[in-house]
């Protein structure tokens, strides 16, 4: 079992700045990648950015990427995501998630095994 706990949410004006952190505490030797995800009200659930243990590889969705930067230290099982020139369709309840499988398609809600209660980032206009 993988325990996670995000932190850092909370309401920004439009063009600031948030930094969400994620620390796995439990079977932490067994994780693969760490991602984020994210979930606007009546919308799905969508792929924000992740980072593979191997190598640490970091992967974006087309919309956060050159604005937000994932990071993580493996040491600590922590990871975290810096989301920079924040626009009001960033809001959203961000999820941390841990992939244990080798090789998984990050980008994939269905790869992940572990997931935190989430951390609400709201950016207003």
């Amino acid at each position: 079992q993988v325990q996670l706990v995000e932190s850092g949410g909370g309401l920004v004006q439009a063009g600031g700045s948030l930094r969400l952190s994620c620390a796995a505490s439990g079977r932490t030797f067994s994780m693969y990648a760490m991602g984020w995800f994210r979930q606007a009200p009546g919308k799905e659930r969508e792929f924000v950015a992740a980072i593979s243990w191997t190598g640490g590889r970091t992967y974006y969705a087309d919309s956060v990427k050159g604005r937000f930067t994932i990071s993580g230290v493996r040491g600590k099982s922590t990871v975290y995501v810096q989301m920079n020139s924040l626009k009001a369709e960033d809001t959203a309840v961000y999820y941390c998630a841990v992939a244990k499988t080798w090789g998984t398609v990050v980008a994939d809600d269905s790869s992940y095994d572990y997931w935190g209660q989430g951390t609400q980032v709201t950016v207003s206009s």
